[in-house]
């Protein structure tokens, strides 16, 4: 794809060695199994369905190579696709799972692994930083802060958990006041799916399809719902966001959704005179959401700038996820199919790096 815009991956993940000793230390989800045989990939345990034990363990989770830690990996991934730059984030499920005191000394140094990380590839690699979670709001909030001494950091990933009770729990009023105040981009990005129950009793045939096709877009949906009619925009209108996935299943539900807000009769003035969302969600869309382009689909990218404005869409790999089956495959056909995608949209440099650069602010060169 020649183009005098340089292409920019804002989707793309990495287990920093801390992490990795992390999860070697555990042996509940999420956790990281060796296995006897040395010559054997570990076996990345992250969703309680693959911690059965019903599974062989050599068949359990997924095999993680060098390509999810290995920043020369990563250089070498993005030579292969002709990517100049990469906003790396730590991958799925974070630090959700700790107890408070862990995550917040976790998180820091994660992100000074990442700044270090960024400062060493200088105009190639930047990154968005994790949060401690599970510690008290004044933990994360001084996890923000410090955030404006590592200078490579454009923005955080969040899933949507939160404190433990979703993203329109009250009690992280103080965090989205702090990422408003200082206009930090939040990476919005599923993990914990829908409900086993949904996929049926032969999900386990499927392997991860039903819920990484499915159930992370659905819960990246109902997540940014839930901000919406709770009224977090409303008391935090500047907040910017980044949602993973090309938005879940927004660009398709979105109308539906705000139909039903205007039907519901629990909001003011009807029946149970609460107050719904202020906010019209289609401004909203436009005014405070940026979609990634990690989607497949020329046909879904174009609804993702049908929502947002083709301005505010960006390209992405999910790498080192959804690798090719094929041993020894230099070129990865997620990452080709992603590109056909957005080859096929007006505005291909804007989505592939333009749009990125103007964002964040990158120093990213062909």
């Amino acid at each position: 794809m020649a183009s005098s815009t340089p292409i920019v991956d804002i989707h793309t993940h990495v287990y920093p060695p801390s992490y990795l000793t992390l999860l070697r230390s555990r042996t509940t989800v999420p956790y990281l199994l060796d296995l006897p045989d040395e010559t054997a990939s570990p076996r990345l345990i992250i969703l309680p369905s693959d911690d059965d034990p019903s599974i062989p363990p050599e068949s359990r989770g997924r095999p993680i190579d060098a390509s999810y830690s290995s920043i020369p990996e990563k250089l070498r991934f993005m030579d292969a696709h002709g990517i100049q730059t990469s906003v790396i984030s730590l991958a799925n499920p974070w630090l959700d799972f700790l107890a408070p005191h862990e995550g917040t000394k976790l998180a820091r140094t994660v992100n000074d692994e990442l700044e270090t990380i960024c400062a060493q590839n200088k105009g190639r690699i930047y990154a968005f930083a994790t949060l401690p979670l599970s510690a008290p709001p004044p933990s994360i909030v001084d996890e923000i802060t410090h955030l404006d001494q590592l200078p490579h950091i454009k923005g955080i990933i969040l899933g949507t958990s939160g404190l433990g009770s979703g993203l329109d729990d009250p009690e992280l009023n103080p965090v989205w006041a702090a990422l408003e105040q200082k206009q930090t981009l939040i990476f919005l990005h599923p993990h914990y799916g829908l409900p086993s129950e949904v996929y049926g009793p032969r999900a386990g045939e499927y392997g991860h399809v039903l819920p990484l096709a499915l159930g992370f877009p659905m819960e990246t949906t109902i997540a940014f719902t839930r901000m919406w009619v709770s009224g977090v925009y409303d008391r935090f209108p500047r907040l910017k966001i980044l949602i993973a996935h090309a938005g879940g299943t927004i660009p398709f539900l979105s109308g539906r959704i705000q139909s039903c807000v205007k039907h519901e009769r629990h909001f003011a003035p009807h029946e149970r005179g609460r107050r719904g969302p202020t906010r019209d969600l289609r401004m909203l869309l436009k005014e405070n959401v940026w979609l990634d382009a990690v989607v497949y689909s020329e046909t879904s990218v174009k609804a993702a700038m049908e929502l947002v404005g083709r301005e505010k869409v960006m390209f992405g790999t999910d790498h080192p996820f959804f690798p090719p089956l094929e041993e020894g495959a230099e070129e990865w056909a997620s990452v080709r199919t992603n590109m056909e995608a957005v080859a096929g949209c007006e505005g291909t440099d804007m989505i592939m790096g333009a749009n990125a650069v103007e964002l964040l602010g990158l120093e990213a060169t062909i």
